[in-house]
């Protein structure tokens, strides 16, 4: 039956193939004298005609999986993923039915086969670009908010801007950045004593700490990879910051335009609130790039640039105008700053905004992390120190990128036939055991990253607290706080946060080494807690990426009480 289903597959595709100059004109005319609705239905059988028999392909060639029932009969599960507010709990609950590999209806009969197993996950990702690639709805995605980048582009083109950009992101780069890092933590630290003197409350004050994360992160990627400062933390506008609070008002809500796109890509193109959005967002940030670029250009073509060609923008400038194996497009590099300007605006902001919330709830634990950092009085840790000498703060950042990755999942399609190892044997559709996957071409395949870092198999009966405590030495075994089997997931420190394989988060370096350099200033300085007491709920957000906000609130504020420590 898999021969039959190759077979019409391939009559239909040789068909398309063998039309040549003499027989496309009679098609033509064929076509304009056929009745509009006719020529309509003409092709939309063909194309559910091809659609079946690519499924019927799949079906045939791939192993059969347990799976949750379809409980809508258009999105499948998909309306029900949308509407969790912890997903993560619904790939739990079903891994625990199904096994560690599974498959979950989408839309229109569309499918796709989950994986919790941690070789398989190792697997999937040491093939990432090349058997599973991005699917046409995420290319498109991407192409809208930030261009043709690193996260857009595949195969030879990937490898080839990211061995550009490699040197940038180097410990040895990012050991120049340290001072940098440090310096927007103390413009927050001098602007929040500004509020704190000018209310009316003894050596406190109700602060806002989303938007100023976000401040700290937009003016650091500035200055450390394009020399410019957007200002924000002093108080300057900026059209980029000003964009960006304007995506993160208000949730798209359930996206179900997402949804369809998953059978029909083409969707994302027609005009909406959101895709407009997103459409100036990307202009504004080119509108950025630009000026910031040719300035770069400038100072090289007068000598004024030194430092070996080592920073993001010196890197971009000489790829630009190399003509060998690393020569990028003066479009590459602008969809190449947009990305970072994105990557540094979003993610690491949305890492401190939590690592604010858990430490105001677990007070504890920030008297802990103060501790630790008591030593540096009159001077701040360097790049080694951040890195090497500091367990807790280490243990702190690890946690919360854990807990609360700024991405939830990983979904690629096979672009070729595949087998998928796993760990453990885990019964297929008909109840035998299988020790391998066989994936066909075609096939969406979904890691998720929120549940497998916070999978109690993995993370042990704690897997859902923040508990900081796992990662020390002295808990690394045996104990309440073991890591256990999570030694078996691939990735960064055994978690999925920056992904894994070719595709690994170029900047996690400098993400960590940021995140670890503003805090360690908040904390020695200021104390945190909640504005409204221990109780407060918290619950993330979609905007761009899942951001925090107070259960029952508009928008994605969160208000803490910020004291300042003498």
């Amino acid at each position: 039956m898999s021969a039959m289903a190759d077979t019409l597959t391939s009559t239909l595709t040789s068909y398309l193939n063998a039309l040549n100059a003499q027989t496309i004109p009679a098609l033509l005319h064929r076509i304009r004298q056929a009745k509009p609705a006719d020529t309509f239905l003409a092709l939309l059988s063909a194309y559910l005609l091809l659609r079946a028999a690519r499924a019927a392909r799949r079906r045939l060639t791939a192993t059969k999986l347990r799976g949750p029932p379809r409980t809508d009969w258009f999105f499948g599960v998909g309306d029900e993923l949308m509407r969790a507010g912890d997903a993560s709990m619904l790939y739990e609950a079903w891994e625990c039915k199904y096994g560690a590999a599974y498959t979950i209806p989408s839309t229109l009969g569309a499918s796709r086969v989950v994986l919790c197993d941690p070789r398989a996950i190792a697997h999937f990702y040491a093939r990432d670009t090349t058997t599973y690639v991005r699917t046409r709805v995420s290319l498109i995605a991407i192409e809208h908010l930030a261009g043709r980048n690193l996260l857009w582009a595949q195969g030879d083109v990937h490898k080839r801007q990211r061995k550009a950009l490699t040197p940038a992101f180097s410990n040895s780069a990012i050991r120049k950045l340290t001072s940098v890092f440090i310096d927007s933590g103390h413009k927050v630290k001098d602007a929040w004593n500004n509020i704190i003197d000018a209310s009316s409350e003894d050596d406190s004050a109700v602060i806002e700490v989303q938007n100023w994360m976000n401040h700290v992160s937009l003016d650091t990627i500035g200055i450390a990879g394009f020399s410019h400062d957007f200002g924000t933390l002093l108080g300057k506008h900026s059209s980029v910051a000003q964009t960006f609070d304007q995506m993160n008002v208000e949730s798209p809500g359930r996206n179900y335009r997402a949804l369809l796109a998953i059978v029909f890509p083409w969707i994302l193109k027609f005009p909406s609130r959101r895709r407009t959005k997103v459409l100036n967002l990307n202009k504004t940030m080119g509108d950025s790039a630009a000026p910031m670029l040719q300035r770069s250009r400038e100072e090289k073509a007068a000598g004024n640039k030194e430092g070996g060609e080592r920073s993001i923008i010196e890197l971009l400038v000489k790829s630009e105008a190399d003509d060998a194996e690393l020569h990028m497009s003066s479009q590459e590099v602008v969809d190449q700053m947009k990305l970072l300007i994105f990557a540094g605006y979003e993610t690491t902001s949305i890492a401190l905004t939590w690592a604010l919330i858990e430490l105001s709830r677990n007070q504890e634990t920030q008297t802990k992390l103060r501790n630790e950092l008591s030593q540096f009085t009159n001077t701040d840790p360097t790049y080694d120190q951040l890195t090497n000498s500091l367990p807790y703060l280490d243990a702190v950042t690890l946690e919360v990128l854990r807990l609360r990755s700024p991405v939830s999942e990983t979904t690629r399609l096979a672009g070729e036939d595949d087998l998928i190892p796993l760990s453990q044997p885990i019964p297929d559709a008909s109840g035998k055991l299988v020790s391998h996957i066989a994936v066909a071409k075609g096939t969406l395949v979904t890691v998720p990253i929120h549940y497998t870092n916070r999978a109690v198999k993995f993370w042990g009966p704690t897997a859902r607290e923040f508990a900081p405590e796992r990662w020390l030495d002295g808990y690394d075994g045996e104990g309440k706080y073991a890591k256990g089997a999570a030694r078996d997931v691939s990735g960064h420190r055994n978690m999925l946060t920056f992904a894994d394989g070719s595709r690994m988060c170029l900047g996690k370096a400098f993400a960590v080494a940021e995140f670890k350099a503003v805090l360690s200033v908040l904390i020695r300085n200021f104390s945190f807690e909640l504005r409204d007491g221990p109780s407060t709920q918290f619950e993330s957000q979609r905007t761009l990426l899942p951001r925090p906000r107070v259960v029952g609130e508009k928008g994605v504020d969160v208000p803490l009480r910020v004291r300042r420590l003498n």
